[in-house]
């Protein structure tokens, strides 16, 4: 099967066609009943290519998000969005620099608002049926702790859903971008609430190649086209219609 994605990956470069997984999290990506994507990380490749290589196409890749980050690991796929950099990412993929998602928000655990779960301290979450996206990164502590009861899930509609029907007792999730996604799906953001624990950071969302196309000259001049969009403002005004702020010039380096 890894043989098979390796060839079909060299023809797919030699035809001109780029293949970038799209995990269904509105508003920042989209897959409809119809099966067709769109979202930020399909406007910014195609701003990237724009110009330079018009003669590439962009084919979306649909996939649950575990899938997508598999499929980038193993070279299934060539680009990813709305990545976190973990070590052990850094060695299955190729992170391209500026980060386009930066938030200055926390890492929040929800719970019913019915319910009578409080956590004050991240040692009151033992115990707890905590959903997570499966696949997912969130921050040290958390991801190194193995006694954690975690509910892996596809899709943080799933895991807001399990949670209103009692199943969990917790979501996890971004605090910033869970709000604008819930609000987006309709689901009903009143009947939740937060606990006192929460992780504050900054929280940043990366563009990743899959190793194998990030040695190729195309990603090559892709990632310095990168950088040479956020210098001009550019990159900015993408990711302004998705409701996420500029990106830091402390962020944008050669």
């Amino acid at each position: 099967m890894t043989v098979f994605f390796l060839l079909f990956a060299r023809v797919a470069w030699a035809d001109h066609t780029i293949h970038v997984a799209i995990d269904h999290a509105p508003p920042f990506s989209e897959i409809d009943s119809q099966g067709e994507s769109q979202g930020l990380i399909i406007d910014i490749v195609s701003e990237l290519l724009k110009d330079a290589h018009p003669d590439y196409k962009i084919k979306p890749v649909p996939c649950p998000f575990s899938r997508c980050v598999r499929m980038l690991a193993q070279g299934q796929v060539d680009v990813m969005g709305g990545l976190i950099k973990t070590n052990r990412r850094e060695q299955t993929m190729a992170f391209v620099q500026p980060p386009y998602m930066v938030l200055s928000s926390s890492f929040v655990f929800y719970a019913n608002k019915n319910s009578d779960i409080e956590v004050n301290n991240f040692d009151e979450l033992h115990g707890k049926r905590i959903a997570v996206m499966r696949g997912g990164a969130y921050y040290k502590e958390f991801d190194e702790d193995k006694t954690l009861n975690r509910v892996q899930v596809n899709s943080e509609h799933v895991a807001f859903d399990l949670l209103l029907k009692g199943r969990v007792d917790l979501v996890l999730s971004v605090e910033e971008t869970a709000e604008v996604a819930m609000r987006t799906l309709n689901q009903p953001f009143e009947q939740l609430k937060k606990v006192n624990y929460r992780h504050t950071n900054n929280i940043y969302g990366h563009m990743a190649f899959s190793q194998r196309f990030a040695k190729t000259p195309l990603a090559i001049k892709l990632q310095r086209k990168m950088i040479k969009l956020a210098k001009s403002g550019q990159l900015n005004k993408l990711v302004a219609p998705y409701q996420l702020p500029a990106i830091p010039s402390a962020l944008i380096k050669e």
